[in-house]
C-alpha cells in the first residue's frame, strides 16, 4: 500500500487515495463530536491554518450553533487579512484548439460543432486594447492544449505582446497564465516571460474518476498532471494557484483532495498556494452539468468557501463569472479576494470585429459590465481593487506570505487598492462609481495605521487627479 507524505513529490503519496477515504471515515464519525469541533475553531482563530483532516471535520459539522461560528469566523479572517478589497482580473482566451478529450469541455477534440480559433498577435493586441478600456490591469491567459497549434513559443510570445500594449492610460500590469501541465523547461521559460501566477486546475483528484473524464489526449496523465506545481516551483514560479471544477466528482473527495494539495506545497516548499479557486460545472457548447451528477448546493459550495478560509488564511481565493451575482455577493464575504468582471469565454470575445459565440469555454451566469461590477463592489461596501504591488516589486512566493502572515501586508495592500481605485475612477468610472469610491477612499485613509504611508497615499491620489499614473508601495 502506498503511504501517504506530504512532503513527497509523488502525487500518489502526496494525494493518497488511502489517506482522504480515511479523513472521509474520521469526518463522518466525529462529525457530532462537538468538543473536538469546537478545539479545531479555536485552532483556527490563531490564523495558523489547519491541516485537512481538521478542515474536512468542519465541513462535515452539523451543529447549527457551529456551523455560525464557522462562518462568523470566516468573515472576520477575511476582513483581519485582506480587509475590504476584492482584486478584480477577466479571462483572455487565446485559442480553442486542444488535443485533449475531456469529456466536460467544449473544446475536446471530438467535438466538430465549434468553430476553432487562434488570435493572432494583432488580434491579440485588440483583445488586450478592448480590456484595458474596460480597465482592467490584470489578465488571466486561457488556452486549449495542442503543441502544433499552440506551442509555448506562441503563448510567450503572447505575452510579450500584452505587455506591449499601453492603450490611453491602459496598461496590463499582470498576466497569470492558465495553460495545460508543461515541463520544468517551459516553466521556466513562462517564469522569464514575466508571468504573475500559474494557474492549473485538477478537475478532480480521485484517479480513476480523472482518468475516465480524460479519456485521451496528454491531459490524461493523472500524475503528470498532478505533480505540475512541483515542477513549476522547481522552475522558480512561487505563485501558483490551485483549484477544482466541482461537480465533476464527489465534493467530498475533492475538497479533502484540495486541501491536501495545498498542504502539500506548504510542507515542501514553504509557500502555499497562492490563489485556490471554486468553479463548479457550468453549461457549454456539447456540455449538459446534468451529466453529472455529482453537483452541490449553494449551501454546500458557500460551506466550502468557508472552511478553506479557515484551512488557508493567507490563500488568495478566486470566483469567477460561473456564478450568479446572488451566490458571489454571499461568498464574498467568507473568503474570496479575487473576482473576475465583464468576462468573455469565447476566443475574441472582447474586441467586436473578432467575436465567435460558439467559441466560448462555458456559459457565464454574471452578464454585469466590469463598472456594473465595480458600482456594485462599492454599493456593498468593498473596495475593488486593481493593484498589481506586489507581484512587481518582487513580492512573490514567500516574501509575500511573510508579509501577511506578519500582518504587515495591509499597510502596504490597503493603499494599492485605494490608489489604483482612484484610477479606475478616473480613466474608467461613471460618476455614481466616483461618487462611492471617492467616499470610501476618505474613509480608508482615515484609518491607514502609519503616517507616513497615509500622506504619501494622500499625496500620490492627488497626483492621479493631476494625470500621473501607476502609483504603488
Amino acid at each position: 500500500m502506498i503511504k501517504y507524505d506530504k512532503y513527497s513529490s509523488n502525487a500518489l503519496e502526496f494525494i493518497n487515495h488511502e489517506e482522504i477515504l480515511e479523513t472521509i471515515e474520521y469526518g463522518e464519525k466525529n462529525k457530532d463530536n462537538l468538543d473536538l469541533i469546537s478545539k479545531i475553531i479555536d485552532k483556527a482563530k490563531t490564523l495558523k491554518g489547519l491541516d485537512h483532516k481538521e478542515s474536512f471535520l468542519l465541513f462535515k459539522c452539523q451543529d447549527e450553533e457551529l456551523n455560525e461560528e464557522i462562518f462568523k469566523l470566516a468573515k472576520e479572517i477575511k476582513l483581519k487579512l485582506y480587509g475590504k478589497r476584492i482584486v478584480l482580473f477577466a479571462p483572455l482566451y487565446l485559442s480553442n484548439y486542444c488535443v485533449n478529450g475531456c469529456v466536460y469541455c467544449p473544446y475536446h477534440a471530438k467535438n466538430k460543432d465549434i468553430p476553432r480559433k487562434k488570435l493572432s498577435m494583432e488580434e491579440i493586441k485588440r483583445e488586450t486594447i478592448a480590456l484595458q478600456d474596460m480597465g482592467h490591469k490584470r489578465l488571466a491567459l486561457e488556452c486549449g492544449e495542442d503543441k502544433n497549434n499552440t506551442p509555448i513559443e506562441y503563448i510567450i510570445e503572447a505575452i510579450k505582446t500584452i505587455y506591449s500594449v499601453h492603450h490611453k492610460n491602459g496598461d496590463t500590469r499582470r498576466v497569470n497564465v492558465n495553460i495545460a501541465a508543461t515541463s520544468v523547461e517551459e516553466y521556466k521559460m513562462l517564469k522569464d516571460a514575466g508571468i504573475g501566477t500559474y494557474i492549473l486546475f485538477q478537475e478532480t483528484y480521485h484517479k480513476e474518476s480523472y482518468e475516465a473524464l480524460h479519456p485521451t489526449g496528454p491531459k490524461s496523465n493523472y500524475i503528470y498532471h498532478t505533480e505540475a506545481m512541483d515542477r513549476a516551483m522547481d522552475a522558480g514560479i512561487d505563485d501558483v494557484g490551485c483549484g477544482v471544477l466541482f461537480g465533476l466528482n464527489n465534493y467530498e473527495y475533492d475538497y479533502v483532495g484540495l486541501m491536501m494539495h495545498a498542504e502539500h506545497l506548504e510542507a515542501k516548499y514553504n509557500v502555499g498556494p497562492h490563489t485556490i479557486s471554486v468553479p463548479r460545472v457550468r453549461p457549454a457548447n456539447d456540455i449538459n452539468p446534468e451529466d453529472f451528477d455529482n453537483s452541490l448546493s449553494d449551501e454546500i459550495f458557500e460551506k466550502i468557501v468557508a472552511c478553506i478560509r479557515l484551512t488557508a488564511p493567507y490563500t488568495g481565493m478566486i470566483m469567477s463569472t460561473r456564478e450568479n451575482e446572488e451566490v458571489r455577493k454571499k461568498v464574498l464575504d467568507l473568503g474570496i479576494s479575487q473576482i473576475s468582471g465583464g468576462s468573455k469565454t469565447s476566443v475574441g470575445g472582447y474586441s467586436e470585429e473578432s467575436q465567435i459565440e460558439k467559441t466560448k469555454q462555458f456559459d457565464v451566469e454574471d452578464h454585469r459590465t466590469l463598472n456594473e461590477v465595480v458600482t456594485w463592489l462599492l454599493e456593498l461596501g468593498h473596495i475593488p481593487s486593481f493593484c498589481t504591488g506586489c507581484y512587481r516589486e518582487g513580492r512573490t512566493g514567500d516574501r509575500f506570505m511573510t508579509l501577511v502572515k506578519s500582518g504587515d501586508i495591509a499597510n502596504i495592500c490597503q493603499p494599492n487598492a485605494l490608489m489604483t481605485l482612484k484610477e479606475y475612477m478616473e480613466d474608467y468610472g461613471d460618476d455614481r462609481v466616483k461618487e462611492l469610491g471617492q467616499k470610501i477612499i476618505n474613509e480608508e485613509l482615515d484609518i491607514v495605521a502609519k503616517p507616513e504611508i497615509k500622506d504619501l497615499t494622500i499625496k500620490n491620489i492627488k497626483s492621479i487627479e493631476e494625470g500621473k499614473r501607476d502609483f504603488r508601495l
